[in-house]
Order: C-alpha cells, then sequence, then structure tokens
C-alpha cells in the first residue's frame, strides 16, 4: 500500500461482520456477487465479457464521478487466491486490489486499494484532486454494501489508509 513516484494510492479498510470467505466470493464472482457490492451512484451495470469468477475474468462497466461518465475495461487476476484480488485496467494502468483477511470467527477485514498512474499537467492535477476526495467515499459505501450482502454490518468506522 505504498504510492511510488509514479503512482498515488487510495485505501479504505473495514472490518465486516461475516466470513472472510463469504467476503471474497461475493467480491470475486462478477455476475451474482460484485454487482451487489458497487454503489449504483457512481457505478453502471458490470459486463462479463469473459469468465465471471476470480481468475481471467474480462469486466467492462461504466464509472459516473462529478457528471463524467468514462467506460473501463478490466482484467481479474488473483495473486492469493480466497485472500487478494486484483482488477487491472490497461488502457489506464489503474490497478484495483482487494484484499480480504478472517480477523475472528465470522469477521474480516476488507481493505479496497486503488493505485493510479502519476501524470503531469493542470488536468492531471484535477483529477488527481477529485480521485483523493470521491474514491474514499466510493470505498466507504463499497464495503457497506458488501457487507449487507454477505449478511453482516460493518464493524466501526471504516479506515482511509492512504491517500496520497
Amino acid at each position: 500500500m505504498t504510492s511510488s513516484p509514479t503512482t498515488y494510492t487510495v485505501a479504505v479498510s473495514a472490518v465486516i461482520s461475516a466470513a472472510a470467505q463469504a467476503c471474497y466470493t461475493a467480491i470475486a464472482d462478477y455476475r451474482n456477487g460484485h454487482p451487489h457490492i458497487v454503489p449504483k451512484k457512481w457505478f453502471g451495470p458490470i459486463i462479463v465479457e469473459e469468465g465471471g469468477v476470480g481468475a481471467g475474468t474480462r469486466i467492462r462497466f461504466t464509472m459516473t464521478v462529478l457528471g463524467q461518465t468514462v467506460t473501463l475495461r478490466g482484467e481479474v487476476t488473483e495473486p492469493v487466491p480466497g485472500r487478494v484480488l486484483v482488477e487491472s485496467y490497461p488502457a489506464t494502468g489503474v490497478v484495483t486490489t482487494f484484499t480480504v483477511a478472517e480477523t475472528a470467527p465470522r469477521q474480516a477485514r476488507v481493505t479496497i486499494e486503488t493505485r493510479t498512474p502519476r501524470v503531469g499537467g493542470v488536468r492531471a492535477a484535477i483529477e488527481r484532486a477529485i480521485t483523493r476526495r470521491m474514491l474514499p467515499r466510493i470505498f466507504r459505501a463499497e464495503l457497506a454494501q458488501l457487507a449487507g450482502h454477505v449478511g453482516g454490518a460493518v464493524v466501526g468506522e471504516p479506515e482511509v489508509l492512504r491517500v496520497g
């Protein structure tokens, strides 16, 4: 969860009162789980182009922030199956990682982290500022929806681990 001079990172973590496996399964299932955890305020429907569960899945969806809608195409890998899932967006260089760790029976810490390439210019500075402000809000909502989807709740306040 560190930024390099070429990227900046936004990460939010929350403890969810549900089994870690249930949380991970919902995140990794792009047909029946993940569509229920993305906040519809910002995300359009997830279209599965290949696969559907875990590694090898290819997805497409729209994301709208501050009135601007973009279409994203992502590829899913599982560097640590059952624990770490990564969505990579080759056209943008953006990488989002979901990490699920059991903290107690029927309790999991879920972290969502996005690394975005740093680029120069005024527009890039504006986009970075918007991303740093909006992503923590989006991730908090996504973690709350994940908790509800798996029959749990967010325990305490989600923690912003990194913005920068």
